[in-house]
């Protein structure tokens, strides 16, 4: 192990140390706003729990420290206009979400409320696990005007509605000011590409000893996807049997550029990543300015704004001679249990989080940009944004014009596909063969998985 971990190790305690404090000192007054909330989506979600009946809605998500405490603000917030209407919140961190979800699900226990991720829609739907929320659309308990159509298709498979998108996303590269300085390094600028990353990651740890980048470049195959339309690719054919692209050069040169970087001391390797997993993106190297570089989405530098308010934003490096490969992505979505008893309770709550003035006053975008347009002017108008939620916001501006169209959800068998891709990556990372066998293995992996489930 680099002597790299001894000081990520103490950066790690100083930043869950800023953490701490912060969620102490900076909770006061964040879940108040002076502001009535929207008339219509307060009036919708009172109606559909009107009842004296006590009921307890159980509801489950995933992310940092400070998602968890203004979620919970949230929650409180709906109890208190509804005084009928209880929480039973399981909040985690991103790594075991899934895993735990698959579980539940098994054995009839997903929870009422679940926040849903893009690559697993479709997995979902195809067992019938989530409830249609289309007659609730229709008889008004939710209110989808004020979102954008192809955003809302994003959540519909089949013809069901089985997903409300709550903000759209791009992938960004939150980065520290602080330590490219350190290492000598101007700033990015969005016409770099990935050498000049993994220059910047190498010249990083050369000159301070810092990471270079604290990234999970495997994963997922969110930024393999990414990669993938930098080259004119789609990442999975149209019928969703088999991988999108022939050229398994593409996957193998994926595969080097970050073993590269992790033999230079740049990326962190393996062994070290998963160590990195464990502190989670707020108490990690990146909110310390130990690290330079962690990918991530638009919603980086609010979601960072408690631990490290100096952190900034880059639009991904690009393939010399490539095409972007940006999309604009749903953020994330809640949905509802297909097992739950309180359906239309689940939606009305959906739909005063999505477009109240209330629950958007607590949350401040942190999920990404408010998928409601009348959130999104209420915040911009509001006065109450810092600079690092103006930053959300003014990424999407800088972004927008670099987007392509907006990827089909990943078929069913992604979960699969991931952790094969996941495997042939860690293989290469740990010197047992080639990139290029690797990408093949992948290959061979990943269509067999395809065809079967799909």
């Amino acid at each position: 192990m680099r002597k790299l971990f001894k000081r990520t190790a103490a950066a790690a305690m100083a930043g869950a140390m800023a953490l701490s404090l912060a969620a102490c000192g900076g909770s006061a007054g964040a879940g108040t706003s002076e502001s009535a909330g929207s008339d219509t989506a307060s009036t919708t979600a009172e109606s559909a729990s009107s009842s004296d009946e006590d009921i307890t809605l159980r509801i489950t998500w995933w992310g940092g420290q400070s998602r968890h405490e203004y979620t919970q603000q949230i929650l409180d917030k709906y109890t208190e206009l509804h005084p009928n209407i209880h929480f039973e919140a399981t909040p985690s961190g991103w790594d075991g979400y899934f895993e735990k979800l698959a579980t539940d699900t098994a054995t009839g226990a997903m929870p009422d409320i679940v926040q849903m991720d893009y690559l697993y829609v479709s997995t979902y739907a195809a067992n019938n696990s989530l409830a249609d929320l289309t007659p609730y659309m229709e008889d008004g308990t939710m209110d989808t005007s004020t979102i954008d159509e192809s955003i809302l298709s994003s959540g519909n498979v089949d013809g069901k509605q089985i997903a409300m998108p709550l903000s759209t996303s791009l992938v960004t590269v939150g980065y520290s000011p602080a330590c490219l300085k350190a290492a000598g390094l101007e700033e990015p600028t969005s016409d770099w590409t990935w050498d000049d990353f993994a220059n910047m990651c190498n010249t990083i740890y050369e000159k301070t000893g810092k990471l270079g980048t604290s990234t999970g470049p495997v994963d997922d195959t969110n930024m393999f996807n990414y990669w993938i339309r930098q080259h004119g690719e789609q990442l999975f054919a149209d019928d969703n049997k088999s991988l999108g692209f022939e050229d398994d050069t593409l996957t193998a040169d994926y595969f080097t550029m970050w073993k590269d970087m992790m033999d230079k001391g740049g990326a962190a390797d393996p062994d070290e990543y998963e160590q990195l997993v464990t502190l989670g993106i707020e108490a990690g190297p990146i909110a310390t300015d130990e690290c330079g570089f962690h990918f991530n989405w638009n919603n980086f530098t609010s979601l960072m704004a408690n631990v490290n308010p100096n952190l900034k934003m880059a639009t991904p490096p690009t393939v010399e001679g490539g095409v972007s490969g940006l999309w604009m992505k749903p953020g994330m979505f809640f949905s509802v249990a297909e097992t739950s008893q309180y359906k239309e309770e689940c939606a009305a709550f959906i739909d005063w989080f999505i477009n109240s003035e209330e629950a958007n006053a607590i949350m401040k975008g942190e999920r990404g940009t408010p998928v409601s347009s009348t959130a999104r002017e209420y915040l911009v108008g509001s006065g109450m944004l810092n600079e690092q939620q103006k930053q959300m916001f003014d990424y999407v501006d800088i972004a927008a014009p670099l987007c392509g169209e907006t990827p089909a959800p990943d078929p069913v068998g992604i979960a699969e596909v991931n952790q094969a891709f996941k495997d042939a990556a860690y293989s290469v990372f740990y010197g047992q063969v080639s990139a290029e066998e690797a990408a093949a293995s992948f290959r061979e992996q990943a269509d067999s998985i395809l065809a079967t489930n799909n």
